[in-house]
């Protein structure tokens, strides 16, 4: 009687949680879009496109806030800006009309090979990109381009004892306008990622690190997330012509509102839609492994 009223009790809840499920266990969804949406007949120059899509784990509250801070900073700057979760949009042509890309915690498989290989051209052409936390994590590897050359670093898993600290980050190369007007460290509260080894290692340009003697670096069932001294959490570096930036920070709504936060955003969007800085004028070599 017990075991059956348990065995009840547990496929409601598998009912009810049903796409977290999928989504975070099972591989996540398989939704793809053919028909692309409908933007404005005009858009001002730059243009920034900010896709939210998840085919994984969503970020229920720091995908509207993000979307809402990149709206604002496009209209303060007078930048054309459009915001959307369809994979149709990656297209040459609607493609052509953004400078930069912004990728607010993007999960899982969320192209069609033809959508991938629009966005590649982009970037390699010249578009910008900001990937902004879990657009880095392992739900991506199965896009090698992706994961290995514009992320550059294996995640390996996020602190969980507890899940959320605040730490220090620091920063680093500071004459880069990525970090123009910021302090040389502040407090942060974050989910912090580790990655299996810095994209330092890569020839990648690490900007800001996190110290692990301010927080706890332990993962589930105790796992040892301690990367050192060299913990990096945002990067830039060239894909082709293309400005490619990844900050692993932006777990919770409030980071969007975060006074330090807000402006390094402000200032990666004007630097990957190459309003800033002379960084990747010259086209790179293709990815590395």
């Amino acid at each position: 009687m017990v075991i059956g009223l348990l065995l009840v009790i547990l496929a409601v809840q598998a009912f009810r949680y049903r796409d977290t499920i999928q989504r975070v266990f099972l591989g996540g969804v398989k939704i793809y879009e053919t028909q692309p949406p409908e933007l404005p007949a005009s858009l001002p120059r730059p243009a920034v496109l900010v896709f939210s899509k998840t085919n994984a784990f969503r970020h229920e509250e720091a995908i509207p806030a993000a979307n809402a801070l990149f709206r604002q900073i496009a209209r303060e700057k007078g930048w054309g800006y459009f915001q959307t979760e369809n994979g149709a949009a990656f297209r040459k042509d609607i493609l052509s009309r953004f400078d930069t890309v912004v990728f607010n915690n993007v999960s899982g498989d969320v192209f069609t090979g033809d959508q991938r290989s629009a966005f590649e051209n982009f970037v390699n052409a010249g578009g910008g990109f900001i990937g902004l936390h879990a657009a880095g994590d392992s739900s991506h590897d199965d896009w090698p381009w992706y994961a290995r050359n514009l992320i550059g670093a294996a995640f390996t898993m996020h602190t969980m004892s507890p899940q959320f600290q605040t730490a220090t980050v620091r920063l680093e190369n500071r004459e880069s306008p990525v970090l123009a007007g910021l302090p040389a460290q502040w407090k942060h509260n974050e989910e912090w990622y580790s990655f299996a080894a810095s994209p330092r290692l890569k020839g990648y340009h690490v900007l800001m690190t996190v110290d692990e003697r301010t927080y706890n670096p332990e993962g589930m069932f105790g796992k040892d997330l301690r990367m050192g001294t060299d913990h990096p959490v945002i990067w830039w570096h060239c894909v082709g012509r293309g400005r490619a930036l990844y900050s692993a920070l932006g777990h919770q709504a409030e980071a969007f509102r975060q006074t330090e936060h807000v402006r390094l955003l402000t200032n990666a969007l004007s630097w990957t839609a190459r309003q800033t800085g002379s960084e990747c004028d010259i086209a790179q070599p293709g990815p590395r492994p």
